[in-house]
């Protein structure tokens, strides 16, 4: 197959990773080489339209993240506000703040872009408050 368009069936990304995984390893410099780097692009752009991964839930990254860090709802003080505050956001009966988010991104090192998509929050989708 020749490598002059993008990918559009699953068919033609079969064909192009069983032809990058015999060429991965060639010169960067010669054609093969450079046919892979080409095949490597094309690749990435069908995966991203094709297999794109959901951002998680920002209640379950901050929670996942606290379990991780070893962290307890207290530690959140600082990023979020009180105690209350805090159980209030991580129970979704109150959405996050730009301030939050900032704050939290900064703190957790959590992108902004997972923690400023809608969520549910008693029982209703939310957008995020300013």
């Amino acid at each position: 197959m020749k490598w002059e368009k993008t990918i559009t069936t699953e068919k033609e990304y079969e064909e192009s990773l069983a032809r990058l995984s015999k060429i991965f390893e060639t010169d960067p410099d010669s054609a093969e080489g450079m046919e892979a780097e080409l095949l490597v692009t094309l690749i990435e752009k069908y995966e991203k339209e094709h297999y794109a991964i959901a951002l998680p839930d920002p209640i379950e990254a901050i929670k996942e993240t606290m379990g991780r860090k070893d962290l307890k709802d207290k530690d959140l003080i600082p990023a979020i506000g009180s105690k209350t505050t805090v159980s209030l956001v991580l129970n979704r009966k109150r959405a996050l703040t730009i301030e939050m988010i900032r704050n939290l991104s900064a703190f957790l090192k959590l992108p902004v872009e997972v923690l400023i998509q809608p969520y549910e929050l008693d029982g209703k989708q939310e957008k995020v408050s300013v």
